[in-house]
C-alpha cells in the first residue's frame, strides 16, 4: 500500500481532519513526479467519470503503482489485504462525515492543454509506469506485429523523441503518439544501453 491521490479538493480539509486518516501514506497528486494529469485536474477515464460529467461531486482513490502494475503477473498474490481493510475504514468515515452535510458542492474543474490525449494508432509497447528518469521506459512488446515490435524495439528499451517531439516523460509520450494517424511513418529515438538508435516506425 502505498497512498491514496484524490479529485476533488474543496473538502481536503474535511477529510484530513479524520483519525484513520493517521493511518494511511497520504499522497496530493500534485506532490507526485510526472503524475499522469487525469489525477490533477479530476477528468479521465476512470469509474469516476460517469459521475463527474453529470455534475456530481468524486473523490477518485488510486493505491499507487507497482511492479506488475497492468501485468498478467498482477495476481491474487499481489493483494495488500491489510491496505484495503484501512483504506475501506477510511472511505466509509468520509461518507459518514460527507452525509452530515446538507449538500455537496459541485466544482467544475478547468480542462487544461495537459488533458490526457485521444489516439488514432498505437505502438504496441506497455510502457514502465514506475520509470520516472526521462523519457518512456517500455516494460514490454505487446506483439511482434504491431509498430515497436516490426521495427526492432525491445524491452528496457527509452523512448525519448518520437517525430519531431521529445519524449520526457509519460504525458508527452502520448502527446507524441496522439499527432499520428493509420500510414504514417515517423523516426523513433530510443536509448538502449546508453547508446542513442534512431528506428523508422510505420503506423
Amino acid at each position: 500500500f502505498e497512498g491514496i491521490e484524490l479529485i476533488s479538493d474543496y473538502i481536503e480539509d474535511i477529510i484530513e481532519e479524520l483519525d484513520s486518516m493517521d493511518k494511511l501514506d497520504f499522497i496530493k497528486a500534485e506532490e507526485v513526479k510526472n503524475a499522469t494529469p487525469r489525477f490533477k485536474v479530476g477528468l479521465g477515464s476512470s469509474d469516476h467519470a460517469s459521475f463527474y460529467y453529470e455534475d456530481i461531486p468524486v473523490l477518485s482513490f488510486f493505491t499507487g503503482q507497482h511492479e506488475d502494475y497492468h501485468k498478467p503477473s498482477d495476481d491474487y498474490d499481489k493483494i495488500n489485504f491489510e491496505g484495503i481493510e484501512l483504506i475501506s475504514d477510511y472511505i466509509e468515515d468520509i461518507i459518514e462525515e460527507l452525509d452530515s452535510m446538507d449538500k455537496l458542492e459541485f466544482i467544475k474543474v478547468e480542462e487544461t492543454k495537459n488533458a490526457t490525449p485521444r489516439f488514432k494508432v498505437g505502438l504496441g509497447v506497455m510502457p514502465d509506469y514506475l520509470y520516472n528518469e526521462g523519457g518512456m521506459k517500455i516494460s514490454a512488446i505487446t506483439s511482434d506485429e504491431k509498430p515497436a515490435g516490426k521495427a526492432g524495439l525491445q524491452k528496457n528499451d527509452i523512448v525519448i523523441k518520437m517525430g519531431d517531439i521529445n519524449v520526457i516523460d509519460m504525458m508527452s509520450y502520448m502527446n507524441a503518439l496522439s499527432t499520428f494517424k493509420e500510414g504514417d511513418t515517423t523516426t523513433i529515438q530510443i536509448k538502449r544501453d546508453g547508446q542513442i538508435i534512431d528506428f523508422t516506425i510505420k503506423f
